[in-house]
């Protein structure tokens, strides 16, 4: 599968080696003008395996066009993740894509999170008509998401590696605390989380959950009553697995 690059020249320089590129590699099945962007956990450190490739074919087993999103990690700019998955929601959009949710996985449910509800944040500067596309999805799908920074139950990692030298700046921690930015107009929500994952606290998700409730938006939430952190698509889990079907079930609902 070909990638496509998100910038001919990206807006925050890597600081790594290898000069980083952002890209989303598609996992196209159909012409329906549906897309799910998925975006796989690390930490802001790296990108596991799991919740790749395997995680967009499950969405095409849904009858769902799907697409990876490759972002940058430590080391990076803070605005870094944000531009990216902003500008991959633009991009497969521009596509021809009517229709993009945004599922990720512990600090790529923190993205996923951030996406919906940071989208009018201008994350980078504009540099072609691409910029000028919606980067509101339609939907999100945060899988037992890292969802604030408030140091009570964050993961603290996550928000390290993400905000480096500035990690205790409380201008910082509350940008990236999504909860706080739930309103009216955030999109629908597919939650799911275990509820004795020890390294990303069950608070994140029922704080989401709140938020989402008390501002009147659609979501479903899915707490598991035992799983470590990390499942992906948990597949040696028959009760936590079932997440896989209720999810397309959800996005059926909203016309994916």
């Amino acid at each position: 599968m070909n990638k496509i690059m998100l910038w001919q020249k990206p807006p925050y320089i890597s600081y790594t080696d290898n000069g980083f590129e952002p890209s989303i590699t598609p996992y196209k099945i159909n012409d329906k003008a549906t897309a799910v962007l998925v975006c796989p956990g690390g930490g802001y450190g790296g990108k596991a395996d799991h919740e790749k490739g395997v995680v967009a074919e499950m969405f095409n087993g849904h009858g769902i066009n799907a697409f990876t999103l490759d972002y940058n990690v430590k080391p990076c700019h803070k605005f870094a993740p944000l531009s990216d998955v902003q500008r991959a929601i633009r991009t497969i959009r521009s596509l021809g894509y009517e229709k993009v949710a945004v599922c990720g996985f512990s600090a790529g449910g923190h993205l996923t999170c951030s996406s919906a509800t940071l989208y009018d944040f201008e994350a980078y500067p504009k540099s072609d008509e691409i910029d000028n596309l919606s980067a509101r999805p339609d939907a999100f799908i945060p899988c037992y998401p890292v969802v604030t920074f408030n140091d009570e139950f964050t993961h603290l990692g996550s928000r390290q590696n993400l905000l480096s030298s500035e990690w205790e700046s409380k201008e910082l921690i509350d940008m990236f605390s999504c909860e706080k930015h739930v309103n009216s107009n955030t999109p629908p929500a597919f939650i799911w989380h275990t509820a004795n994952d020890e390294a990303v606290p069950v608070r994140n998700s029922l704080e989401l959950a709140s938020a989402l409730s008390k501002n009147g938006v659609y979501f479903e939430l899915h707490i598991f009553p035992s799983g470590c952190h990390g499942l992906g698509l948990a597949t040696d889990h028959e009760d936590i697995r079932t997440w896989t079907q209720s999810v397309g079930t959800f996005l059926k609902k909203l016309s994916f």
